[in-house]
C-alpha cells in the first residue's frame, strides 16, 4: 500500500447529463471509475472522485422552453427523467414546423447564463429531482463520490482562462470564433463561439486547473469514451501551449461500447435503454436461480440484488476497457461460467467449508502437501495478487484483476472437485483450510476492489 505514497490523483467518471437517462455507457464510466479508484486507493493513493455533472448547456433553454409552454409540474415530480427527455424530444418535434423555437430557446439559455431568476430556478430543479433520480442508481451500484460539481460550477471560472489564453497571445479569432492553433495533424481548439458562448474545451480547462490548484491533483483521470481521443489529445496541448508543464498528468482512461447484436446497445430502436432497468432485469434474473437452488434461503431479495449488481458490474470489468463488448444479459448472470456470481458462489463454497470447522489456525502446516502441481498452481497464483493490483494501477485496467480472479476460482473449483478437505488428519486438515483461507481472503477483496458484493451464501 505504499506504492502511492499519498499521491493524490483526481478521478472524473460517470458524469451523466442531467435530464437525460444514466444510459449503459454513462455505467461503463462509472463502474471502470470506482473500481479504478478502489485499486488506487488500495495502493496508497489519496483519491479524489468527481462526478462531473453535464448540469449545463444549450439543451437547457430547451427543454425550458418546452416545461413553459407544454409541461406538467406533478409529472416532472413523480418522474423526473423520462418526463424531461419527453419534453427534449417534444421539443425537437415541435421546432420542425415551428423555425422560431430554435431562437427562443438560444435566447433562454443565453438569458440562463447571464442569471435570469425564474431560469435559474427551473435549471436548479430540473438538477435537483435528476440527481435524485441518479441517486438511485449509484445506490444499487454501492457508489459514491466526492464532488458533483459538473459543467455548471466553472461557468464563472473561465473568463480567467480565456483572459490568460488572450494575454499570452494564444487565441486567434477565426471567422468571429476564439481558437488556439495546435500542433500540425491536429485540429485547433474551438476555445469561444462566435455568439460569445463557451465550449467544452473552455470548460474542461478551467476544471483542470481548478483540480490542481483546490485537489491539489498530481494526475487528473477522465474516464471517458474513446470518441473524445481529440478532445484531450487537445486539452494536453493548450495546457503544454499556455507554458504549463502538467500535458502528462492527463490521462484519458478510454473505454468502447457495449453492444446488443453487433450495434450500439444505448440508443436501440431509438429507444435508450434505461440503467436502472437492466440491473433491475438482473436482480430478478438472480432471485429466480436463487429461488430454484436454495427456495430456503433467508434475505433472499438481498442476496439477489447483491449477485444481479455484482453480475452486470463484473460483465463489464471482466472486458478490457478500450475494447467494445457485446452485452448479453443472461450470460451475465450465469452462475456458471466466466461470470460475477461465478465469482461470488466460490467465495460462498470457502464459507460453508468454514461453517463445518471452527478452524483456528495454529502454525502447524505440512509443507509437503504444497509440493503437487495443483497445489503449487494456487499458491504460486495467490502470490501474483500484489503485483496484479499494482498492474491494474499502471494500466488503468481493471480487467487483469477481473481475469486474475477467474483463474484463482477455476483452480478452486477443480482443486474442490477432487480433495477432501476436512480429512481426520489435524495437520492436513489444517494444511487445506489455511490455503482456503488465503484463496477466500484473495477472492473477496479482488471483489470489493472490483465494486462487488461480497455474500455469506447463496
Amino acid at each position: 500500500s505504499m506504492v502511492g505514497n499519498g499521491e493524490v490523483i483526481a478521478i472524473d467518471y460517470s458524469s451523466p447529463n442531467i435530464a437525460k437517462p444514466f444510459s449503459i455507457g454513462h455505467l461503463r464510466s462509472t463502474i471502470i471509475g470506482h473500481a479504478i479508484g478502489n485499486c488506487l486507493e488500495k495502493c496508497g493513493y489519496k483519491v479524489i472522485r468527481i462526478n462531473h455533472l453535464g448540469d449545463f448547456g444549450t439543451q437547457f433553454g430547451k427543454i425550458i422552453y418546452s416545461y413553459l409552454h407544454f409541461g406538467n409540474k406533478e409529472a416532472v415530480k413523480a418522474n423526473p427523467i423520462p418526463e424531461l427527455v419527453k419534453l427534449y424530444v417534444e421539443f425537437h418535434e415541435r421546432a420542425k414546423d415551428q423555425p422560431g423555437m430554435e431562437e427562443e430557446a438560444r435566447k433562454i439559455f443565453k438569458e440562463l447564463e447571464q442569471g435570469n431568476k425564474e431560469y435559474h430556478d427551473l435549471w436548479s430543479w430540473f438538477r435537483e429531482v435528476s440527481l435524485e433520480d441518479y441517486l438511485k442508481v449509484y445506490q444499487l451500484l454501492r457508489v459514491s463520490f466526492d464532488s458533483y460539481d459538473g459543467e455548471a460550477f466553472y461557468n464563472d471560472k473561465m473568463q480567467p482562462v480565456i483572459d490568460e489564453l488572450q494575454e499570452k497571445g494564444l487565441l486567434i479569432e477565426d471567422e468571429g470564433a476564439m481558437i488556439v492553433p495546435l500542433e500540425e495533424g491536429t485540429p485547433p481548439a474551438l476555445i469561444q463561439k462566435t455568439d460569445g458562448s463557451t465550449l467544452y474545451i473552455t470548460r474542461d480547462l478551467a476544471a483542470f486547473f481548478y483540480r490542481k490548484r483546490v485537489y491539489q491533483a498530481n494526475k487528473v483521470l477522465y474516464v471517458v469514451g474513446n470518441e473524445q481521443k481529440l478532445h484531450f489529445q487537445q486539452l494536453a496541448q493548450v495546457i503544454e501551449k499556455m507554458g504549463y508543464p502538467y500535458a502528462k498528468d492527463i490521462i484519458h482512461v478510454n473505454f468502447g461500447l457495449v453492444l446488443q447484436d453487433g450495434k450500439k446497445m444505448s440508443t436501440r430502436k431509438g429507444k435508450i435503454v434505461r440503467l436502472e432497468d437492466v440491473l433491475r432485469e438482473a436482480i430478478r434474473l438472480s432471485r429466480e436461480y436463487i429461488e430454484e437452488k436454495n427456495p430456503d434461503l433467508a434475505e433472499k431479495e438481498l442476496i439477489a440484488e447483491k449477485v444481479g449488481v455484482s453480475a452486470i458490474i463484473f460483465n463489464d470489468l471482466k472486458n478490457y476497457r478500450g475494447n467494445d463488448f457485446e452485452f448479453n444479459l443472461e450470460d451475465s448472470v450465469n452462475f456458471f461460467g466466466q461470470t460475477g456470481p461465478y465469482l461470488q458462489y466460490t467465495s460462498v463454497r470457502i464459507k460453508s467449508i468454514f461453517a463445518e470447522d471452527t478452524f483456528v489456525f495454529d502454525g502447524k502446516i505440512d509443507l509437503n502437501w504444497f509440493g503437487s502441481d495443483d497445489v503449487f498452481d494456487m499458491v504460486k497464483t495467490i502470490s501474483f495478487y500484489p503485483g496484479i493490483i499494482q498492474r491494474c494501477v499502471q494500466e488503468y485496467a481493471p480487467s487483469i484483476l477481473a481475469k486474475y480472479l477467474l483463474t484463482l476460482a477455476t483452480q478452486f473449483n477443480s482443486f474442490y472437485g477432487k480433495e477432501k478437505i476436512l480429512v481426520s488428519d489435524r495437520i492436513e486438515r489444517h494444511t487445506k483450510l489455511h490455503l482456503c483461507r488465503m484463496i477466500e481472503f484473495v477472492i473477496d477483496d479482488g471483489m470489493r476492489l472490483l465494486g462487488m458484493q461480497i455474500i455469506e451464501k447463496m
